[in-house]
């Protein structure tokens, strides 16, 4: 039988430094909790609160991989505005 094909998610969490972690994940709430109890990336703790500001989703971890290198790539500034974008259209969606 056929393992039903994993989600995979992209996520952004922004740190109470304003600074943004990148990563992804087939479980954001898992992920989320891991970090904010220190068990997460080393980059994460010690910086709590952290809030979840982006997520989308990939049918492929390596296609959540291409896009997270890109956003890691981004500017500070680009990586704001994206964020901006996503919660935007996350509040009308309500």
């Amino acid at each position: 039988m056929k393992k039903p094909k994993q989600i995979w998610e992209l996520y952004i969490i922004e740190c109470k430094d304003g600074s943004f972690y990148t990563g992804i994940t087939i479980d954001v709430k898992r992920r989320l909790t891991l970090h904010e109890t220190g068990k997460g990336a080393k980059y994460t703790r010690g910086r709590a609160p952290l809030k979840l500001v982006y997520r989308k989703s990939f049918k492929s971890k390596s296609a959540a991989l291409v896009r997270e290198a890109k956003i890691k790539s981004m500017t500070k500034a680009e990586k704001v505005e994206l964020v901006k974008s996503w919660l935007k259209a996350e509040a009308q969606s309500l």
